[in-house]
Formats: structure tokens, C-alpha cells, sequence
């Protein structure tokens, strides 16, 4: 007489469970889950006139943005604040990061600091900054002789 299995799960599928458990029992304790480095994402672009930089921020309000502009290095910095904890809530799982960040670029070609502009609207901080008339490219005629 020939019997079925009856138990669905493979060996592969517990070896993966077991993985798992490990790798999130040790990602956990190496950096608090709360505590996990921010590093705002960012697009850089270039045209003729400007630079714009534009940074994915989440959850950060404006209020806690800075954005400076010294000897050619752009710097965003600020907080990502912990939203209040309900002791009434049972979390299974806290991924969310939060915490101070700064991010650094140097902008190698000549800018205009006094008309440099930055918005900030649904988690995007965009910032414009104009090259200087030295930086803009020119366009040089050629004579032909």
C-alpha cells in the first residue's frame, strides 16, 4: 500500500525560515531597527543655467530641513523625528528609520550663493542653484578664412 505525504513543507522552505530568523535577529542588534542610518535619495541635474538637486524625504517636515551652501559644498541635513509611541499598540515590527541625517556634494563649477533657492513640497526638497556667468558655456563663432 502506497501512503501520500501529508506535509507540505519542504526542507528547502525551513531552511529559508531559519535564514531568515537569523538574519533579522542579527540585523536588529547590530542597529536598532528605530536608529537605522538616513540617507536621503537625490536626482542631480545639470543644464546651462543651473544645477537642481532634488531629495526624497519622507516624513520630514520642512521645519526640519536646513540646507547650506559653503565653499562650493551643498549640505541638507536635519531630523527625521520618531512619531509618538502608543503604549497601547502591540507593534510586531518597527522598519521605519528615523533620526538626525546630513548629506554632503561639492558643486565644482561657480554659483550665484545669493540667488540660490529651495522648495520643499510632499517629501521632495528641490534646490536650484545658478551658475555663474563665468560657468555658463559660451558659444564662439568660427570664422572661416
Amino acid at each position: 500500500m502506497l501512503v501520500k505525504w501529508q506535509n507540505p513543507r519542504s526542507i528547502f522552505n525551513l531552511k529559508n525560515d531559519v535564514d531568515s530568523f537569523f538574519d533579522d535577529f542579527f540585523n536588529a542588534t547590530a542597529l536598532d531597527e528605530r536608529q537605522q542610518e538616513i540617507s536621503p535619495r537625490i536626482n542631480v541635474e545639470e543644464n546651462e543655467n543651473e544645477w537642481v538637486i532634488s531629495a526624497e524625504l519622507p516624513g520630514v517636515t520642512k521645519e526640519d530641513v536646513k540646507v547650506n551652501f559653503q565653499d562650493g559644498v551643498l549640505t541638507i541635513s536635519g531630523e527625521k523625528k520618531f512619531e509618538k509611541e502608543d503604549k497601547d499598540k502591540n507593534y510586531h515590527r518597527v522598519e521605519r528609520s528615523y533620526g538626525k541625517f546630513s548629506r554632503s556634494m561639492r558643486i565644482s563649477t561657480p554659483i550665484v550663493s545669493d540667488k540660490i533657492e529651495a522648495g520643499y513640497k510632499d517629501g521632495i526638497l528641490t534646490i536650484s542653484l545658478p551658475k555663474a556667468e563665468e560657468a555658463k558655456p559660451k558659444l564662439i563663432d568660427v570664422k572661416v578664412k
